[in-house]
Protein backbone atom coordinates (compact mmCIF):
# COMPACT_ATOMS: atom_id res chain seq x y z
CA UNK A 1 0.00 0.00 0.00
CA UNK A 2 2.52 2.34 0.81
CA UNK A 3 4.36 1.69 -2.31
CA UNK A 4 1.14 2.82 -4.54
CA UNK A 5 1.16 5.60 -2.63
CA UNK A 6 4.81 6.75 -3.36
CA UNK A 7 4.50 6.09 -6.88
CA UNK A 8 1.16 8.23 -7.33
CA UNK A 9 3.03 11.05 -5.68
CA UNK A 10 6.12 10.76 -7.39
CA UNK A 11 3.56 10.67 -10.27
CA UNK A 12 2.01 13.66 -9.11
CA UNK A 13 5.68 15.47 -8.25
CA UNK A 14 6.42 14.98 -12.11
CA UNK A 15 3.89 16.08 -13.51
CA UNK A 16 3.74 19.27 -11.64
CA UNK A 17 7.20 19.80 -12.02
CA UNK A 18 6.20 19.26 -16.32
CA UNK A 19 3.37 21.94 -16.03
CA UNK A 20 5.63 24.26 -13.96
CA UNK A 21 8.56 23.90 -16.78
CA UNK A 22 7.76 27.03 -18.97
CA UNK A 23 9.91 29.60 -20.59
CA UNK A 24 9.62 32.63 -18.03
CA UNK A 25 10.74 36.37 -17.29
CA UNK A 26 12.92 36.71 -14.53
CA UNK A 27 11.25 40.12 -13.65
CA UNK A 28 7.22 39.98 -13.40
CA UNK A 29 6.83 43.86 -13.35
CA UNK A 30 8.06 46.62 -15.31
CA UNK A 31 8.27 50.10 -14.66
CA UNK A 32 5.56 52.33 -17.17
CA UNK A 33 7.86 54.38 -19.61
CA UNK A 34 11.07 52.97 -18.38
CA UNK A 35 13.51 50.28 -20.05
CA UNK A 36 12.67 47.12 -18.84
CA UNK A 37 15.49 44.02 -19.03
CA UNK A 38 13.54 41.09 -20.46
CA UNK A 39 15.36 37.64 -19.15
CA UNK A 40 13.65 34.77 -20.46
CA UNK A 41 14.58 31.67 -18.84
CA UNK A 42 14.66 28.46 -20.71
CA UNK A 43 14.74 25.84 -18.58
CA UNK A 44 14.50 22.55 -21.28
CA UNK A 45 14.35 21.57 -24.50
CA UNK A 46 11.60 19.96 -26.52
CA UNK A 47 10.60 16.59 -25.08
CA UNK A 48 14.00 15.92 -24.55
CA UNK A 49 15.38 17.84 -28.12
CA UNK A 50 17.94 20.48 -28.23
CA UNK A 51 16.96 23.90 -28.52
CA UNK A 52 18.36 25.17 -31.43
CA UNK A 53 16.13 28.61 -32.29
CA UNK A 54 13.99 30.73 -29.91
CA UNK A 55 11.68 33.46 -31.61
CA UNK A 56 10.29 35.92 -29.37
CA UNK A 57 7.08 38.78 -30.37
CA UNK A 58 7.66 41.72 -29.08
CA UNK A 59 4.25 42.52 -27.69
CA UNK A 60 2.77 46.02 -28.67
CA UNK A 61 3.74 48.90 -26.41
CA UNK A 62 7.55 47.84 -25.81
CA UNK A 63 9.06 50.30 -27.70
CA UNK A 64 13.02 50.27 -28.99
CA UNK A 65 13.64 46.50 -28.19
CA UNK A 66 17.11 45.46 -28.50
CA UNK A 67 18.33 42.08 -28.09
CA UNK A 68 21.53 41.29 -25.96
CA UNK A 69 23.86 39.05 -28.16
CA UNK A 70 24.96 35.70 -26.91
CA UNK A 71 27.97 34.14 -27.76
CA UNK A 72 27.66 30.99 -30.47
CA UNK A 73 24.03 32.55 -31.33
CA UNK A 74 22.96 35.09 -34.07
CA UNK A 75 20.48 37.24 -33.68
CA UNK A 76 18.07 38.67 -36.46
CA UNK A 77 15.34 41.51 -35.75
CA UNK A 78 12.47 41.84 -37.46
CA UNK A 79 10.38 45.91 -37.89
CA UNK A 80 7.58 46.82 -38.22
CA UNK A 81 4.94 49.72 -38.02
CA UNK A 82 3.40 49.96 -34.36
CA UNK A 83 -0.77 49.73 -33.98
CA UNK A 84 -0.47 53.22 -33.35
CA UNK A 85 2.16 56.26 -32.67
CA UNK A 86 3.73 56.00 -28.95
CA UNK A 87 5.88 59.25 -27.44
CA UNK A 88 9.63 58.02 -26.56
CA UNK A 89 11.17 60.69 -24.57
CA UNK A 90 9.28 62.86 -26.56
CA UNK A 91 9.54 61.93 -29.78
CA UNK A 92 7.07 59.93 -31.83
CA UNK A 93 7.90 56.38 -33.00
CA UNK A 94 5.32 54.52 -34.86
CA UNK A 95 7.15 51.53 -36.07
CA UNK A 96 10.32 49.38 -34.05
CA UNK A 97 11.72 45.38 -33.45
CA UNK A 98 8.11 43.27 -33.54
CA UNK A 99 10.45 40.26 -32.96
CA UNK A 100 13.70 39.06 -32.12
CA UNK A 101 15.15 35.61 -33.41
CA UNK A 102 18.29 33.52 -32.13
CA UNK A 103 19.44 30.74 -33.98
CA UNK A 104 22.62 28.66 -34.38
CA UNK A 105 23.73 27.93 -30.92
CA UNK A 106 22.73 24.69 -29.19
CA UNK A 107 20.78 24.38 -26.02
CA UNK A 108 20.75 20.77 -24.87
CA UNK A 109 17.55 19.57 -23.00
CA UNK A 110 19.00 19.29 -19.77
CA UNK A 111 20.69 22.29 -19.78
CA UNK A 112 19.15 26.15 -18.68
CA UNK A 113 19.93 29.08 -20.47
CA UNK A 114 18.25 33.14 -20.41
CA UNK A 115 17.82 35.18 -23.69
CA UNK A 116 17.95 39.06 -22.99
CA UNK A 117 16.28 41.85 -24.43
CA UNK A 118 15.60 45.46 -23.60
CA UNK A 119 13.25 47.51 -24.47
CA UNK A 120 11.12 50.66 -23.02
CA UNK A 121 7.28 50.25 -21.59
CA UNK A 122 5.39 52.60 -23.42
CA UNK A 123 3.85 55.75 -21.02
CA UNK A 124 0.66 55.18 -22.84
CA UNK A 125 0.07 51.76 -21.42
CA UNK A 126 -2.09 52.03 -18.66
CA UNK A 127 -1.02 50.99 -14.78
CA UNK A 128 -1.64 47.06 -13.92
CA UNK A 129 -1.88 45.80 -17.65
CA UNK A 130 -0.25 42.49 -18.28
CA UNK A 131 2.10 42.09 -21.29
CA UNK A 132 2.48 38.68 -22.41
CA UNK A 133 5.44 37.64 -24.61
CA UNK A 134 4.86 34.98 -26.76
CA UNK A 135 8.26 33.02 -27.65
CA UNK A 136 8.80 30.21 -30.26
CA UNK A 137 11.20 27.09 -28.96
CA UNK A 138 12.22 25.55 -31.98
CA UNK A 139 14.27 22.29 -31.90
CA UNK A 140 16.24 19.61 -33.34
CA UNK A 141 14.39 17.43 -35.49
CA UNK A 142 11.34 19.77 -36.22
CA UNK A 143 10.19 19.18 -32.40
CA UNK A 144 8.50 22.71 -31.30
CA UNK A 145 7.12 24.41 -27.73
CA UNK A 146 4.89 27.55 -28.93
CA UNK A 147 5.15 29.51 -25.08
CA UNK A 148 1.95 31.49 -26.63
CA UNK A 149 -1.33 31.16 -24.72
CA UNK A 150 -2.59 34.16 -23.50
CA UNK A 151 -5.82 33.30 -20.57
CA UNK A 152 -8.97 34.10 -21.70
CA UNK A 153 -10.89 36.41 -18.97
CA UNK A 154 -11.51 34.33 -15.85
CA UNK A 155 -8.31 32.75 -16.35
CA UNK A 156 -4.60 32.66 -15.49
CA UNK A 157 -1.67 31.57 -17.08
CA UNK A 158 -1.91 27.96 -14.69
CA UNK A 159 -5.00 27.11 -16.41
CA UNK A 160 -2.82 27.05 -19.83
CA UNK A 161 0.13 24.22 -20.93
CA UNK A 162 2.03 26.35 -23.03
CA UNK A 163 1.13 29.81 -20.96
CA UNK A 164 2.99 32.73 -22.64
CA UNK A 165 5.81 34.79 -20.44
CA UNK A 166 4.01 38.06 -18.94
CA UNK A 167 4.86 41.11 -16.56
CA UNK A 168 2.67 43.71 -15.17
CA UNK A 169 2.94 47.22 -15.71
CA UNK A 170 4.13 49.48 -12.92
CA UNK A 171 3.80 52.58 -11.28
CA UNK A 172 7.38 54.59 -11.50
CA UNK A 173 8.28 54.74 -7.85
CA UNK A 174 8.42 58.26 -6.25
CA UNK A 175 11.43 60.05 -5.11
Amino acid sequence: MIKHVTLALVAALCAASTASAHITLEQNQATSGKAYKAVLRVGHGCEGKSTIKVRVKIPEGLLSAKPMPKPGWTTEKARANYEKSYDLYGKPVNEGVTEIVWTGGTLADDEYDEFVFRATVAKEIPLGTRIYVPVVQECTDGAVERWIEIPAAGKSSDDYETPAPYFDVIEQPRT
